[in-house]
């Protein structure tokens, strides 16, 4: 009853958190700590040894196996035998892994309970050691491969002891990766090569340029001390203070004093926490919870402990920010999970309380997933709950680990199929430095289909997840993603932070009056007043966005008209030899289809998130291009007149002036756009700004022009151009021809005209998105018009009409 009282206070405090949870991608994640599990009690290892039996298994073998060695599961340790029961059933249902075979595993004696203890004592016993067997009743010693973690010092003392390979499924540890000392020794993990330049880019989104530090005094700390000192340098962030904790506990006792006061002295509210689980330094951090500093921890997943707090802050400015190796769900877990026959596995379900497990947080504006949970119904809504129990990335490296041995022993099966050396029981291996080989080579795809490959580990960057935690009175947890870190992007790329996660952050800011105040505080500008003006509340970003239906709509419409465009130029490309083609300067007509394929893909650039290279692109490209197609039908026209009026004093004349005109005039109007572009990006260029007028609770981003006039003059520059094609066009368009496209380049510049007249007091009307939206619809529209109406009756006759593609003579 304690602990349900307690859980219906922690969730009475959720209604802030949920503001996190409405996400894109709702990832969010509830615990329940178990009365037999000491928050003072540093974890232990697992291990576990795989092996393989002919035929299918008894289905109550595990059963058996657990009461003949008189062996409970420990709650803490649930995760891995859950992983393990699940991971050999997948695999032994799969008929191309270990085909007749059966994968079995069995723990290593005296772990899962009091490892260090065993595992010391067994060490201790003799110089040249003790080898840890690996048998099951009846049968002889055999070269299977073990599976140790997550500590790594257990896995240290026992490759020490014993030349069985062995694959740690712990936090990668450079003490292990030696070969050439412990060849015998494989780490499944990745090694976090670009954790630092991570979380210096985190430190660098949110502005925190104060940081505290706390690792251990060993290699491994003093290289991610050196690794983030060059990023923080590198982003102008400080180091307030750098606690190296001792790794001896007497050395560490002297001079706690020190470390707690450094701690609760400095004003940093960002500490980075580094190290090795059951160690000094996780005394350390259990100490400061217990002391109750409040801080904002930014660590690795392994630090995902459970920590008796008296007092506690649901907010973002307190908590534990954990970086998580990225990795995939796997679902057939969750249905294992579910569907799970306790007869066959000595387990019970509810365990999975103790571990993460997934939680529908997702939110409306309309409909909240919390509104049920109340001080009446805290059973019902626990009832609502299932046990949807998340993998640890210790227990997705355990998952990976199972399949890394299935595939080597299913190699080396093939191995003894192909030199017939059966004469041992098949599955059956003796030569351990054989498979200690085939660990290390293996190269495979789990079932979740990602890549895994036990031979590079060490340089791979790999993907992160970002997640705060909460821990609140008698260990429950809440567990939020809060973004993702992928080093492998471009720069400006990498950290993706949700948006949702920056209006809730100022959403604890308490700035405005009381009614008995005298006096109110405005708000900053991207924040705005709650209506009862007592609370500052953080804008959320907009921008005109591909997910949105206007900007999917108009991304479409680029494309498609593109698309067309496109269609329309191999047309003309085909019949490029037919009369109706080249009447008209083919040459100027491939022109015109190609810039005009640009003027509708140049719409794209404002459509997303702005950046500043989008800024600048987007007006200059919109110039230039619309310059080239405009200036083209300038010199279709200009063809058009000449050919007909100079007649005199003959037809060389007339070929050089259209040449001339072909030749120099496109180039000539091109260059002076691009000199007033030039002069506009020179004086005052576009950059990225924020709108926080047009939509209430809102910023929006936008690009701002820079320069209003030079826009204009960009603007007014192609109208000068569209007014010479018009009125030239106009001239001639009763010229007699059969091919005569004057008509048809006059209506295009009345279109283009129309478009560009009306868009300018509809541009000065509006703001926000849908002054984007005016002016990306008003490129398509214009450069449609010229499309349709130049080109349709051309490709009518073409495609439709072919009868009317003669000259008359």
């Amino acid at each position: 009853m304690k602990k349900l009282c307690a859980f219906t206070v922690a969730f009475c405090f959720l209604k802030f958190s949920l503001i996190l949870c409405s996400l894109t991608e709702p990832n969010c994640f509830w615990r329940i700590k178990n009365s037999e599990d000491n928050d003072g009690d540093l974890q232990n290892d697992c291990g576990f040894i795989l092996f393989t039996l002919e035929g299918p298994i008894e289905e109550n073998f595990y059963n058996k196996l657990l009461n003949y060695i008189n062996f409970r599961i420990p709650a803490r340790k649930y995760e891995f035998f859950l992983v393990m029961f699940f991971a050999t059933d997948e695999i032994n249902k799969n008929p191309y892994l270990l085909s007749n075979m059966s994968l079995l595993f069995s723990i290593i004696f005296g772990m899962c309970e009091d490892t260090l203890g065993i595992v010391d004592e067994v060490y201790s016993q003799s110089s040249k050691g003790l080898a840890f067997t690996n048998f099951i009743c009846g049968m002889e010693k055999t070269c299977d491969v073990q599976l140790t973690g997550p500590l790594w010092t257990t896995s240290l003392k026992l490759a020490i002891n014993s030349k069985d390979p062995k694959i740690f499924f712990g936090p990668f540890n450079p003490n292990l990766s030696d070969q050439d000392q412990f060849p015998y020794v494989h780490q499944v993990a990745s090694k976090d090569t670009c954790l630092s330049h991570g979380m210096a880019s985190l430190m660098l989104h949110f502005k925190w340029t104060w940081i505290g530090l706390a690792i251990t005094d060993d290699d491994q700390g003093i290289q991610f001390l050196s690794d983030l000192r060059e990023e923080m340098q590198r982003h102008a962030i400080c180091l307030a203070f750098v606690n190296m904790i001792p790794e001896n506990m007497q050395l560490y006792m002297a001079r706690v004093k020190i470390y707690d006061q450094q701690l609760m002295t400095s004003t940093a509210k960002v500490v980075i926490i580094y190290g090795e689980m059951n160690s000094t330094l996780e005394v350390s951090f259990r100490r400061w919870g217990n002391l109750g500093v409040q801080r904002i921890w930014i660590t690795t997943s392994q630090w995902d402990v459970i920590t008796d707090i008296k007092d506690f802050s649901l907010d973002f400015f307190h908590g534990t920010v954990t970086f998580a190796h990225h990795h995939s769900d796997i679902a057939e877990f969750r249905n294992f999970m579910q569907t799970m026959n306790t007869s066959m596995y000595p387990v019970d379900i509810s365990q999975s309380m103790l571990g993460w497990n997934h939680f529908n947080c997702s939110i409306s504006k309309n409909n909240s997933k919390m509104d049920s949970f109340t001080f009446n119904n805290p059973l019902e809504w626990l009832a609502q709950l299932t046990f949807d129990m998340v993998l640890s990335e210790e227990g997705y490296n355990l998952y990976n680990a199972v399949y890394a041995v299935a595939h080597t022993y299913h190699e080396l099966i093939l191995q003894q199929v192909q030199s017939q050396k059966l004469a041992k029981a098949k599955g059956v291996f003796t030569d351990c430095q054989q498979v200690a080989s085939l660990v290390k080579t293996r190269v495979f795809t789990n079932p979740v289909g990602e890549l895994v490959n036990m031979n590079h580990r060490e340089n791979h960057c790999v993907d992160y997840d970002i997640f705060i935690i909460w821990n609140f009175p008698e260990g429950l947890g809440l567990k939020v993603k809060i973004g993702s870190y992928f080093p492998y992007f471009t720069q400006n790329q990498q950290l993706h932070i949700s948006e949702d996660l920056e209006w809730a952050t100022g959403g604890t800011l308490e700035v405005c009056h009381n009614s008995d105040m005298e006096q109110c505080v405005r708000c900053p500008d991207d924040s705005y007043t709650n209506l009862e003006q007592t609370q500052c509340l953080q804008r959320t970003v907009s921008f005109l966005a591909y997910e949105d239906p206007l900007g999917m709509a108009l991304g479409c419409m680029a494309l498609s008209f593109s698309a067309l465009t496109i269609l329309v130029l191999v047309t003309f490309v085909k019949y490029k030899d037919t009369p109706i083609v080249k009447a008209n300067n083919r040459i100027l007509s491939y022109v015109l289809l190609i810039s005009l394929v640009f003027c509708f893909l140049c719409s794209l650039l404002f459509i997303g998130h702005p950046n500043q290279a989008t800024c600048i692109l987007q007006q200059t490209t919109f110039g230039v291009f619309f310059t080239v197609a405009v200036s083209t039908v300038l010199a279709k026209t200009i063809t058009v007149v000449t050919a007909f009026k100079l007649t005199t004093p003959g037809r060389m004349i007339r070929r050089r002036m259209i040449k001339v005109a072909t030749n120099f005039l496109i180039p000539i109007c091109t260059l002076i756009q691009l000199a007033l572009c030039g002069i506009w990006l020179g004086t005052s260029p576009p950059f990225i700004d924020r709108d926080i007028q047009s939509e209430h609770g809102k910023v929006i981003i936008i690009c701002n022009k820079g320069s209003i006039i030079a826009f204009y003059f960009v603007l007014g520059y192609l109208g000068s151009l569209a007014l010479g094609s018009f009125t030239v066009a106009f001239l001639a368009r009763n010229l007699p021809d059969r091919f005569n496209e004057a008509k048809f380049l006059t209506f295009s510049m009345l279109v283009f005209y129309s478009v560009w007249i009306t868009f300018l007091p509809v541009y000065h009307s509006t703001r926000g998105k849908v002054m984007i939206v005016v002016e990306v619809f008003s490129i398509l529209a214009s450069s449609a018009g010229l499309l349709g109406c130049i080109f349709v009756p051309k490709c009518y006759v073409l495609l439709v009409r072919p009868d009317l593609n003669f000259l008359q003579k």
